[in-house]
């Protein structure tokens, strides 16, 4: 089985180069914003979107500054999602480190992030190409979007599938259809190959979000981290979703309407959903989206093509 840092290492220059070019970006005169970023920098996590635009301008020839500066825009948006919700959410840790409101206080995190999403923008412009401009300013809409309909829907206790769909594209799978799209334009694809990585990219990120999901319905000792999360935040996802169309069960729904849940009750509903098909269909959608996505990767004659499907099947085979 292909692992992420098999395939990292393959793209190791071009991952280098990117890197070397956000923490250009991301320099600043002022001693508190360098210290946080270079804190922030430490803690880059997989990188798996930059990597993805990468990989989708590879298919068209070399890897150009204007690829590299796309693909660090890419990166800096999605550290300032990640900053932004952090604050949203009051979260203390991300990747077994201290957040920045947790360190700082949310004030500073709230202006770090804004500085991120301006250094963004800096990114695209740099590339002269008004349609990477464009799909780095809809992506930050996307991205607004989307923390505002999960907001609602935890308000709401929302038991809707496509309402939880649209939170997934808008807050997830926007950043890989960006990444794709971007990489793509910025090497010169033509628009029909735009649209079909877009698409490959749009399925990659809603399994990416749907795996996720299944790891916030296992006890915490068996995934190595806490779970229960989304519960606890009144985010109803695919897996319970799924199982109560299989089994109606009042005593579940009416615990989702829940403002706060006991231990006992997340234990409870996880329960529910493992053991009425919730997590298998949730992976029967995955191996779903696996299908539609192979099919347009066959059509795509290029060795990365085949890598990109080893990248989709690591998002489904993860295990944390």
């Amino acid at each position: 089985m292909t692992t992420i840092s098999t395939i990292t290492k393959t793209y190791a220059p071009e991952m280098e180069a990117l890197n070397c070019q956000i923490e250009r970006r991301l320099s600043a005169s002022n001693p508190l914003m360098s210290t946080i970023v270079r804190s922030q920098l430490r803690t880059k996590g997989k990188q798996i979107r930059p990597l993805l635009l990468i990989m989708c301008a590879k298919i068209f020839g070399a890897v150009t500054e204007k690829v590299l500066a796309s693909a660090a825009s890419v990166e800096l948006i999605h550290n300032a999602s990640l900053i932004h919700d952090d604050v949203v959410d009051n979260s203390m840790t991300r990747r077994n480190q201290s957040t920045i409101n947790a360190v700082w206080d949310n004030h500073i995190a709230v202006l770090v992030g804004d500085f991120f999403t301006s250094s963004a923008m800096q990114e695209a412009i740099s590339t002269g190409e008004i349609r990477i401009i464009d799909a780095i300013c809809s992506l930050g809409r996307d991205l607004s979007l989307g923390e505002i309909d999960q907001i609602y829907n935890a308000r709401e206790h929302s038991l809707d599938r496509e309402a939880y769909f649209r939170v997934v594209d808008y807050k997830t799978a926007s950043l890989f259809v960006a990444s794709a799209r971007m990489g793509a334009m910025a090497a010169g694809a033509p628009e029909d190959m735009v649209e079909a990585l877009g698409r490959f990219a749009l399925l990659l990120g809603r399994c990416f979000q749907l795996r996720d999901d299944v790891f916030d319905y296992y006890d915490s000792a068996a995934v190595g981290k806490p779970t229960g999360n989304d519960l606890r935040e009144g985010k109803v996802t695919l897996p319970i979703l799924i199982a109560l169309e299989n089994k109606p069960d009042t005593e579940i729904s009416d615990l989702l309407k829940h403002n706060e849940l006991s231990d006992e009750q997340i234990a409870r509903i996880q329960s529910f959903a493992r053991d009425n098909g919730g997590v298998e269909g949730t992976y029967a959608e995955m191996y779903a989206l696996r299908q539609e996505a192979s099919e347009i990767l066959d059509a795509i004659d290029s060795p990365v093509a085949k890598t990109l499907g080893e990248l989709f099947d690591f998002i489904i085979a993860r295990q944390f």
